[in-house]
């Protein structure tokens, strides 16, 4: 049987609890049988009872007393239940977690972790579909980690129990159910990918021996969409594209995205959050900064709130489409 992006995450937590004691885990209807909305904490309460806490529906309650578990020396990771609903807990991410360490002149350090579960294409609806990463994007001493279905999740995910300063670890709901995508095999035989950038690993793909006119710049579920569009560029279009697969969204460096623009010259980014004031937005900002002559589309959600009706939630995220109708636009085909 495949393991699936939620086995890796799942395995991950079980993995950090049994080998580390000053890891607990925090949320709202995290206790088995239940075992959280999604399922990643599932078994966990069984093996570690006095380390899997139950919450009120309190998202700044949660955060706030893994806030002060972490400042005792703990290493809380808190689930939120929905990403929609990080919004409640963004005064203890931005104002607190994310400024103690600053606050008291390197004295404490906060290794917390908030996981919660972003995107739409469920039928959720306006509340429960969102992408709101960005709104987090920037924030001094605090990283965004978004993980995929290639390599393993559940490596970012200890990577990030084990820094001493907050995470916030975004997991898109489709891909719980994904299989994990193996360099080289199924469906990235054709692919030659390197790895850069531990411990949060970013990847280009591409196709050897032809000159691609394109670079991609995607992450988390977003990986599958462009992969789906490259393959309909390469075959119908005879247009080849090098994917370059974020896991850490901030802060970020350029590289390998600049090593591959330089043999391009065309950026096109994907994300699921909205156009405006976005991921790709500021990747596009300092790649053009960086690299002479560029030309740069971007793919993401419509500005609107996501529909629950399936045909007006397709319509307002970005599908496969949009991503091969920019790609041809920007390479003039």
């Amino acid at each position: 049987m495949a393991v699936t992006v939620l086995d890796s995450l799942n395995h991950a937590l079980d993995h950090a609890m049994d080998t580390d004691s000053r890891v607990y885990l925090l949320g709202e209807d995290i206790l088995d049988p239940y075992g959280g909305a999604f399922k990643v904490t599932r078994g966990l309460s069984t093996k570690f009872p006095e380390r899997v806490l139950t919450t009120p529906i309190s998202e700044a309650g949660i955060v706030g007393v893994a806030n002060g578990m972490a400042l005792r020396g703990l290493r809380p990771v808190a689930e939120i239940m929905f990403g929609d609903f990080v919004t409640l807990s963004a005064d203890q991410l931005v104002n607190h977690a994310a400024k103690f360490r600053w606050m008291y002149n390197d004295n404490v350090r906060l290794p917390l972790v908030v996981r919660t579960p972003m995107g739409g294409r469920r039928g959720y609806g306006p509340t429960h579909s969102q992408s709101l990463e960005k709104l987090f994007l920037g924030v001094p001493g605090l990283k965004v980690v978004a993980p995929n279905a290639l390599g393993n999740p559940g490596d970012l995910l200890l990577a990030a129990i084990a820094e001493e300063d907050p995470v916030l670890f975004v997991e898109h709901k489709l891909l719980y159910t994904r299989p994990l995508l193996e360099p080289g095999q199924g469906e990235l035989a054709d692919y030659e990918i390197q790895e850069f950038s531990e411990p949060y690993t970013s990847y280009v793909l591409r196709i050897p021996n032809y000159a691609p006119c394109l670079t991609i710049a995607t992450y988390g579920y977003n990986f599958e969409l462009a992969r789906a569009a490259a393959l309909d560029l390469m075959m119908e279009h005879e247009a080849f594209c090098e994917l370059v697969l974020f896991s850490q969204l901030s802060p970020f460096g350029l590289q390998p995205l600049a090593a591959s623009l330089r043999r391009t010259g065309n950026l096109l980014t994907v994300e699921e959050g909205t156009l405006s004031l976005g991921w790709g937005a500021e990747v596009a900002a300092r790649c053009v900064e960086a690299v002479e002559g560029l030309r740069v589309r971007r793919v993401a959600a419509r500005d609107l709130p996501v529909a629950n009706a399936k045909s007006l939630e397709d319509a307002i995220l970005p599908s496969v489409q949009d991503i091969v109708n920019a790609a041809l636009e920007l390479v003039g085909r």
